[in-house]
């Protein structure tokens, strides 16, 4: 997928970029690039795959729930390691509030340098472990919503994510083809953490790049305090039955 693919695939999903829109993509593509030959964050560098593959791939979320391109919303994106999917959402909704965890403090440099270069405001960087960001008063159950691509199995995605979503919020993960398998071993997680299925959705990616598979997650009770749990432990001992 070329630059002018993308912008052409966003404006038949009535997405029409601005110049400015377009050299901030051009930007991320090259700072990505650039840092990538010095610090590993991306397998992908080839122009085609990063817009197809990172910039595409992450503003299809805003396609499944449209609030997401349009509403002054709080993200908060889990392990979003260069900056996906919440940064190519913010250029495309300006209005989006996004606060980024990572536990790799080489990212959080790499994101800060990234986010003056593209003049996003409303952006802020947490150098943490989602374990304790969650347990965090300043961002516990304070977002509209939290997203997470691909970062871990389900069950445990779920309790890095879901004490970071108020009431009434949601979590949406963002998952490969094995997305139905993962929603099985992840209910009692979900409902344990104070969530609930709303509802997932399965998008055909362009250029037969795959499936991309959204499993949103709502809020419909507090979280317990003893969750999440320390750092480590929802990997090594996920919360099933």
């Amino acid at each position: 997928m070329k630059p002018e693919e993308f912008f052409e695939a966003l404006a038949q999903k009535g997405i029409e970029l601005s110049s400015v829109q377009k050299e901030q993509f051009a930007t991320y593509f090259h700072e990505l690039v650039e840092t990538n030959k010095v610090m590993n964050l991306t397998s992908i560098t080839d122009e085609d795959q990063v817009y197809l593959k990172h910039f595409y791939d992450s503003i299809v979320l805003g396609f499944v729930d449209e609030k997401i391109l349009n509403e002054e919303l709080t993200l908060c994106d889990v392990g979003s390691g260069a900056g996906f999917p919440s940064l190519p959402l913010k250029i495309i909704n300006p209005k989006l509030k996004i606060t980024i965890v990572d536990s790799l403090n080489k990212r959080i440099k790499f994101l800060e340098g990234l986010v003056n270069k593209l003049n996003l405001t409303d952006v802020s960087l947490v150098h943490g472990r989602a374990e304790e960001v969650g347990k965090n008063p300043q961002f516990r159950e304070k977002f509209d919503v939290v997203t997470a691509r691909a970062v871990a199995a389900m069950n445990v995605l779920t309790e890095f994510c879901l004490p970071l979503v108020k009431v009434g919020g949601q979590f949406v993960a963002m998952k490969s083809e094995k997305a139905p398998e993962e929603v099985k071993n992840a209910q009692y997680a979900i409902e344990t953490l104070g969530g609930a299925i709303k509802q997932q959705e399965s998008v055909e990616l362009p250029n037969d790049a795959g499936i991309r598979n959204f499993i949103f997650v709502e809020k419909i009770s507090k979280t317990p305090k003893k969750y999440p749990r320390k750092p480590g432990t929802p990997t090594k001992k996920p919360l099933v039955k």
